[in-house]
């Protein structure tokens, strides 16, 4: 009986140790990246994946938009994070005036909110857009914003 005791002990003392998963890292360099198509974005935008579609249906991209670069309009089912990381640039809510985002803020879209976002016409910006997927997409993608739309003509 002691020795199926011990036996026992040891195995549950070791589960955990079976089933840990290990850190890992990559770099930007294995990440990649691509320009952004014309069909969703004005300008040179370079959007590089910070993770794929394993973390529970949310995906995150690290966004670079030179200067006069932007999204087109659109929306997200279930919303969208950007966390400013480099640069000014601006993003504007439908029916809104645009509104300037910087190094360190964090700008919230809900869900079916339509939107762009982008660089300034002088400066670029960096930013991490993160949002979850429903039904397999995370953005549904609308017209392109107009020189007049990005200028607030």
């Amino acid at each position: 009986m002691t020795r199926t005791l011990t036996a026992a002990a040891l195995v549950l003392a070791t589960a955990p140790a079976a089933f840990a998963q290990e850190m890992s890292q990559t770099t930007g360099l294995e990440r990649g990246g691509q320009i952004g198509s014309e069909e969703t974005f004005t300008g040179t935008v370079f959007v590089a994946p910070v993770f794929g579609p394993n973390m529970n249906d949310v995906s995150a991209g690290e966004v670079t938009f030179m200067p006069g670069a932007r999204s087109a309009w659109h929306t997200h089912p279930i919303g969208q994070y950007l966390v400013v990381t480099a640069g000014t640039g601006w993003y504007q809510e439908e029916g809104q005036p645009k509104q300037i985002m910087r190094t360190g803020d964090v700008v919230f879209a809900p869900e079916g909110v339509n939107h762009w976002h982008g660089a300034t016409d002088t400066t670029s910006v960096t930013h991490y857009a993160i949002q979850a997927n429903e039904d397999g997409s995370a953005v549904t993608w609308g017209e392109l914003v107009s020189d007049e739309e990005y200028n607030g003509e």
